[in-house]
């Protein structure tokens, strides 16, 4: 077995088969920053959703099994080189950029914060290590990151595995706003890959569901928003801005351990199976 790299969450190692190890674990990161404090489960929560999300989901992809309940195993692919959005409600940092004139939404959008827009929006960004950032479909022709065809198929694809998500999550009790998946290619085939869970997506209580208010979060929404409110996220931005790479501040440890639970919670509810 051979270490490749150390992601923002998953540690990845190259099999003797040729297949990929994905090691997950308790890290989190926010804002494209990464921080020191763990958060307690969270690696075994995402392998497990991973694995139910890749097994419920039709969409063929590149999960091959599960080693331990942190780990797994799946196929080596050419990852395609952006992030597949898709926002299913008027939140995060769609609202500023929506503000900005930088994206364009539903006609008859309500666009009080939360509120469900009148069909899923596909919002692709690029992939980077450091900062992702969102890109339209000319920039990712031009920049020969895709083809037509093959940005036409991720956008109809992204939104009908967001669209059968979001009907599982419902009928557990939650409402899935957002979703950022990943794709890569494998003997010419593209396959859903990465991995699938809580960092991946925005999950909110339905029971608590208010339009124009900041939502319930069953994801690391908690962590984004106990740093917006304290500075943080300004002072990233500020720093990336002059050049600086952001420091990550220690986090608290009933936020460190609320988000544990909140994870846990979601994966058993969801999945009716106990960790």
């Amino acid at each position: 077995m051979k270490f490749l790299r150390s992601g923002k969450v998953k540690d990845i190692y190259e099999l003797d088969d040729g297949n990929l190890l994905f090691h997950f674990s308790d890290r989190v990161s926010a804002f494209d920053v990464k921080f020191p404090t763990p958060i307690p489960r969270k690696g075994e929560v995402l392998c497990k959703f991973a694995e139910f999300w890749f097994k419920k989901i039709q969409t063929p992809n590149h999960y091959v099994r599960t080693e331990t309940k942190d780990k797994m195993v799946v196929k080596k692919m050419e990852m395609v080189p952006i992030e597949c959005v898709v926002r299913g409600y008027f939140y995060g940092s769609l609202i500023q950029r929506w503000k900005d004139g930088q994206i364009i939404i539903p006609k008859n959008t309500d666009t009080r914060i939360a509120a469900k827009m009148p069909e899923p929006v596909f919002d692709p960004a690029t992939k980077s290590e450091t900062h992702d950032l969102p890109i339209t479909k000319n920039v990712a022709l031009d920049r020969g990151l895709v083809s037509s065809k093959e940005y036409d198929w991720l956008e109809e694809t992204s939104i009908d595995i967001y669209k059968n998500m979001s009907k599982i999550a419902e009928k557990s009790g939650f409402i899935l706003a957002d979703l950022k998946l990943e794709f890569g290619k494998s003997y010419n085939e593209i396959l859903l890959g990465d991995s699938i869970g809580p960092d991946e997506y925005r999950m909110w209580s339905k029971d608590a569901y208010q339009v124009g208010k900041t939502q319930e979060s069953f994801d690391k929404q908690l962590l984004r928003d106990w740093l917006a409110t304290r500075g943080y996220q300004k002072k990233f931005e500020d720093d990336r801005n002059a050049g600086k790479e952001p420091t990550a501040p220690e986090l608290p440890p009933e936020l460190s351990q609320e988000m544990s639970s909140r994870y846990i919670t979601a994966y058993e509810r969801i999945t009716s199976h106990s960790l």
